[in-house]
């Protein structure tokens, strides 16, 4: 029997493990949000040091060509940027081509604006490009592919005066190349988080399935163990010489044998019934029957612990369009209100158990209503899952594999049906399964 102290240290052990999964999560994200934060600082950052770049470079192309017929006017006042691309400075004097072009890349080259250019010299007078020249830069990735040889376009707010015309068609390409440090670094930390979540979820899970293996092998020690002690002490009282001469005793202690060994028998059926239909969709086979004689013969195969127990059992039957018969695996059907009837004696003190039959809708229901320990909210999700048992103080005051309830899922669900469950703590529970009538 597992004391309340080391039930409680396993609980804290959950909740300890739930809290530092819940942690890790948020330092995860948080540490996600930071990273793609400064990334778009780097990006609003290399934006910038590339406008401040180019006007540099134009600004010291003044300085060679001198275009300004007015040196006294402001830098800001020559220099447009009309589009991302695209920049754009009034030239009074438009110099000769080439001249232009050895100038502009000088100085492209000594403030670092290392990416392709398309210039082009617009005359107001002619309303035209006077000429256009496609600049390579020397590392450019695209200096052997030129998508950007297209006319470069004349801005509205450029027309009335001349002017030179700078396009960078792989401004963005060029800008996202200075952060590949940023970049990688991000998609590395990425990965690591991903691959630290999914450890983390394998963890967690192999940790919760190591605890359900454990209370699994806890209640099945404790189920066969008392039952082969008892058989033990009956059978050495049965090899004693003097039992024939007390035919009373005899019998009695036969009779605790073939209970133990009935008992022991049907656990282990459950165990190998429950083993070998690991599919969710048994194999049934549906013939019409009488759900109310199937329910009396459900009470028989308890009878033995209605006695025991002195439960008070009340059957409450409803005829379904002027008679009771149903489409359903009697054998299955049989067997699922077993479990919900033992279930409904072993987790009352002083049971009363109401069975009741009736129709909803298209469905005909066999509801199995109990006065027990009734079941939290919390665990009501939980209670179908295999060898799961709601958590008290002693896991082990009431016997079981957690399989029951299990089963009963799997038989209504092959049914097409469904299971409809309302419990109040200290109040009881009630079971109503559902099979459809169609």
């Amino acid at each position: 029997m597992k004391s309340p102290k080391l039930t409680k240290f396993a609980s804290m052990r959950s909740s300890t493990l739930k809290w530092i999964v819940l942690s890790a999560t948020l330092l995860a994200a948080i540490v996600v949000t930071v990273q793609l934060y400064w990334l778009k600082k780097v990006y609003s950052f290399e934006q910038r040091q590339f406008n401040l770049n180019v006007v540099k470079s134009i600004r010291g192309l003044f300085e060679d060509l001198e275009m300004n017929d007015q040196p006294g006017t402001r830098l800001n006042d020559l220099i447009d940027a009309p589009d991302n691309n695209y920049f754009s400075f009034k030239a009074d004097t438009i110099p000769p081509k080439d001249s232009l072009v050895f100038y502009i890349q000088d100085e492209f080259a000594d403030f670092g604006v290392l990416t392709d250019c398309k210039l082009g010299a617009y005359s107001a007078a002619d309303k035209k490009f006077i000429y256009e020249e496609y600049i390579s830069a020397p590392a450019s990735r695209y200096a052997t592919a030129k998508p950007a040889m297209k006319e470069l376009p004349v801005f509205d707010n450029a027309r009335k005066t001349d002017h030179i015309l700078l396009y960078f068609p792989h401004r963005q390409e060029y800008v996202l190349g200075q952060m590949d440090f940023w970049i990688v670094s991000t998609v590395i930390l990425f990965l690591a988080l991903i691959g630290l979540a999914a450890s983390l979820f394998y963890f967690y899970r192999q940790k919760f399935l190591s605890e359900i293996q454990k209370d699994f092998v806890n209640n099945f020690t404790h189920e066969f163990k008392t039952p082969l002690a008892v058989m033990k002490i009956a059978s050495d009282v049965l090899s004693q010489e003097s039992i024939v001469q007390q035919p009373d005793r005899l019998e009695r202690y036969a009779a605790i044998i073939h209970n133990q060994t009935d008992h022991l028998q049907g656990q282990v059926e459950r165990l190998l019934r429950a083993a070998s239909t690991e599919s969710n969709n048994l194999p049934i086979r549906k013939e019409d029957i009488d759900p109310h004689l199937l329910i009396e013969q459900a009470l028989g195969k308890v009878q033995p612990l209605i006695e025991q127990k002195k439960a008070k059992i009340e059957v409450k039957e409803a005829a379904v369009n002027g008679h009771a018969r149903v489409q359903a695996d009697k054998a299955h059907l049989e067997l699922a209100v077993v479990n919900l009837l033992e279930n409904a004696l072993k987790y009352s003190n002083d049971p009363h158990i109401v069975v009741e039959t009736g129709r909803e809708e298209d469905d005909f229901f066999i509801s199995v209503k109990d006065n027990g320990v009734g079941i939290e909210k919390q665990y009501l999700k939980n209670i179908f899952k295999k060898f799961y048992r709601v958590p008290t103080g002693d896991i082990h005051n009431v016997k079981g594999f957690g399989l029951g309830l299990n089963f009963v899922k799997r038989i209504i669900d092959a049914h097409k049906g469904k299971i409809r469950v309302n419990s109040l703590p200290g109040i009881g529970t009630e079971f109503r399964l559902f099979i459809p009538l169609n």
